[in-house]
């Protein structure tokens, strides 16, 4: 892209930010209202960046949040912080890529909730910054950002509370994930066929996909496979993600009224988080925004993928 072109593009994206920033000063009007106090919203590593905003901003709207962080420390600090603007939350230790944690969380939330209303996947990581595109943490990426999004939605479908709305579980996500992105794309043809029929999709072929890229990590030929070219463990986790949120759509789908569920995915473009080194061009709070919105639709629609309030093909 020439300098003009990245130069409109930057144009239409501030146009949508404002957009959005006007949309976002409108209040629910009471018919839209389904939530209210009773209604719990877990979402993890949600104790900084674009999770604490998301939390943050959830609380604001009424909801009973829990704030989870794999660490105490910097929980209670995010737990504190919201505490000095007058807002409530709850507060669990969680880290999604250990089992123990997992089920000790879901006890827990059962415990003092009952169950939970709407589940935000939001912990992952990426250890990536600028143009670098290093596999150095390949495993954990994986096993953070794709595993521990399953792991979650596991322990928690069986605790979500019935409802006329139905309950939502919402991933964050990334355009980095596409399968025929723009900036980034798979490029092995038998897997990008696989990965946009939605029939095609199965838990065994994500996960193959994942081990088959660790695979290829450890022997040092990922690079010949036709996979992502920016930030590619990240990317694959993503494209993982996407597939996941997909599929579980489809799974949950048939769910009599009362105890649907709903599955969406978003991307929250690129904040500026410790995720990005402090890089990206929108703050925290506009990144969260789509996030809220779309885990606070009356009519909520399942196998989506959002960004700036629309959405977004996978």
């Amino acid at each position: 892209m020439g300098k003009a072109g990245k130069q409109r593009a930057k144009e239409r994206r501030e146009k949508r930010l404002e957009e959005i920033t006007q949309l976002r000063k409108i209040p629910y009007s009471p018919s839209d209202r389904w939530w209210s106090s009773n209604t719990v919203a877990v979402v993890t590593g949600s104790n900084r960046g674009i999770g604490f905003e998301i939390a943050r901003q959830l609380s604001i709207h009424g909801l009973r949040v829990v704030l989870t962080s794999r660490s105490l420390g910097p929980g209670s600090e995010a737990v504190n912080g919201l505490a000095n603007e007058g807002l409530k939350v709850d507060y669990y230790p969680l880290d999604v890529t250990d089992d123990s944690s997992v089920r000790s969380f879901a006890d827990w939330i059962l415990a003092a909730h009952g169950g939970i209303d709407i589940l935000v996947n939001n912990a992952g990581v990426n250890f990536n910054k600028g143009s670098e595109n290093s596999v150095e943490h390949a495993a954990e990426v994986i096993e953070t950002n794709y595993y521990g999004t399953k792991r979650m939605i596991h322990a928690m479908v069986p605790l979500m509370k019935p409802s006329f709305h139905g309950a939502r579980i919402l991933n964050v996500s990334s355009r980095l994930g596409r399968v025929d992105g723009r900036r980034n794309r798979l490029g092995e043809k038998t897997l990008r066929e696989q990965f946009l029929k939605e029939e095609s999709i199965s838990e065994e072929l994500i996960d193959q996909m994942m081990c088959n890229f660790l695979h290829q990590v450890n022997d040092g030929s990922w690079g010949s496979k036709g996979l992502p070219q920016v930030f590619t463990d990240y990317s694959l986790s993503k494209l993982a993600v996407n597939a996941y949120t997909r599929l579980m759509a489809r799974v949950l789908s048939s769910r009599p009224t009362g105890r649907k569920i709903f599955v969406n995915c978003c991307c929250p473009g690129w904040a500026k988080t410790s995720m990005t080194g402090w890089e990206g061009n929108t703050s925290p709070e506009e990144g969260a925004d789509t996030a809220v919105w779309a885990v606070l639709l009356l009519d909520s629609p399942s196998g989506k993928f959002f960004a700036e309030r629309r959405e977004l093909t996978f």
